[in-house]
């Protein structure tokens, strides 16, 4: 094995990248493998499920974090290792690769096992969503040839790129420019076999953008296009969006009365008339910030488990929780579900302006003035949350509730535009028209 044979191994199973960890004595399977100082590796690596283990000690609170993992073999088979995982510890915070061993046939134990500095483990994520990876000793000829190259990195990864293609961060600029050009566009979307069909509900402003883009809908975690999550918003003039409120996920409540009881029994709790006089209808909804009681739906907004002044999770088991005057737990996200979802999805993420039209049918127009943010942290959304930058504000309704309810369910987590830089490490602002 060379690492020409090897690119062409990752290469052939899908993978764009590759990114090459230099391990240290200590990175071994025992102790696990260290990832890093934060939880960066999550917006790399794809996670299948993310659980908890809480012992109610800060030092030792953990996420677990399966993977879909493979060795690579000489003759370019793979070994499934079944057990591998990443453990996220929120105290430090660190990441360790573990389970990497375990019933996986002529997996590199020797290898994992030594206790010698300068060994090379190489990972990649294939085409269908696996990671990949293969290890060689200090002394071999991939070390050699490796450790003679130059390359960027990512994390704390050494990247190797696999395909000589146009920067994907061009490619987007490129495609809404395009877009831009266009002006006014009939509103539509695809749906999953990739056909256009008319759309004519008043959010269709991001299907419109979708379409144009050939994003189809899935039920994956994963970014849009090329890498980048998509989210456009309306405004009223494309000069001026830093005020303009963003949604920037939509999931529904994992725990709690909503949960355990039903929305329709949650709403008829926790709802209230509708206020423009609708008959036999009942609204929950408006802004729900954390530590404030709501006026009318009389519950608190709470960060169970998150430490605000460290801007650090203290407990596995964390979560926004929607609290009544009885100390009821009536809905509430676990950060586990959240974690696995903003990573994957929001590590890069552009911001596109949009204004509506309605002229013998509905028509959307895109603007110049983009956001584009890279590099982001769930803690960092914990920390956005706990400050009141962001906010819970559900759109859910139940019409007809004294004969055959009909429930809307919209969970929204929302944020100003001028506060977006705070969830990234990276911002920039980019009028596409003068690139």
């Amino acid at each position: 094995m060379n690492l020409t044979n090897l690119k062409k191994i990752f290469l052939a199973n899908g993978c764009k990248k590759i990114y090459a960890k230099t391990l240290a004595q200590n990175d071994l399977s025992k102790s696990q493998v260290y990832f890093g100082g934060s939880f960066d590796v999550l917006n790399i690596f794809p996670i299948e499920e993310i659980t908890t283990d809480s012992s109610g000690d800060w030092d030792s609170e953990r996420f677990k974090a399966t993977l879909g993992f493979s060795w690579i073999q000489e003759d370019g088979s793979l070994s499934i290792a079944p057990h591998a995982k990443l453990i996220l510890y929120p105290a430090y915070p660190e990441v360790r690769f573990s389970g990497f061993l375990k019933n996986s046939r002529n997996a590199p134990s020797l290898l994992m096992n030594m206790k010698i500095g300068g060994r090379i483990l190489f990972m990649g994520v294939s085409g269908r969503g696996t990671v990949l990876g293969y290890v060689v000793g200090p002394d071999s000829e991939i070390a050699n040839e490796f450790n003679s190259i130059k390359l960027l990195h990512e994390s704390i990864f050494s990247v190797i790129e696999l395909e000589e293609s146009q920067n994907n961060r061009e490619k987007l600029l490129a495609e809404l420019l395009r877009i831009y050009n266009l002006g006014w566009i009939r509103s539509k979307r695809l749906n999953n076999k990739g056909e256009v069909l008319p759309c004519n509900a008043p959010n269709c402003g991001g299907y419109t953008l979708e379409a144009e883009l050939g994003i189809t809908p899935n039920g994956y975690s994963e970014p849009d296009f090329l890498g980048w999550e998509i989210k456009q918003f309306g405004v009223a003039n494309f000069e001026k969006i830093n005020s303009k409120i963003i949604t920037l996920m939509t999931p529904e409540p994992t725990h709690g009365i909503y949960k355990t009881d039903g929305a329709e029994a949650f709403i008829r709790k926790y709802g209230y008339p509708d206020v423009s006089g609708k008959p036999d209808r009942i609204n929950f909804g408006g802004i729900h910030k954390s530590g404030i009681n709501h006026p009318k739906t009389n519950l608190t907004l709470e960060l169970i488990g998150f430490d605000n002044n460290t801007g650090k999770i203290r407990n596995a088991d964390g979560r926004i929780a929607l609290i009544d005057k009885d100390e009821n737990e009536t809905a509430s996200w676990s950060f586990a579900s959240l974690l696995k979802h903003w990573n994957r999805k929001h590590n890069q993420a552009c911001y596109i302006p949009s204004q509506a039209l309605d002229d013998e049918g509905r028509n959307y127009k895109y603007g110049n003035n983009i956001i584009l943010g890279s590099g982001t942290d769930f803690q960092l959304f914990l920390k956005e949350m706990s400050i009141g930058h962001i906010y819970y504000d559900p759109g859910i309704k139940m019409e007809n509730m004294s004969t055959k309810p009909l429930i809307k369910k919209r969970s929204q987590f929302r944020i100003a535009a001028g506060n977006l830089g705070n969830l990234y490490k990276n911002q920039e602002f980019i009028n596409i028209s003068k690139v």
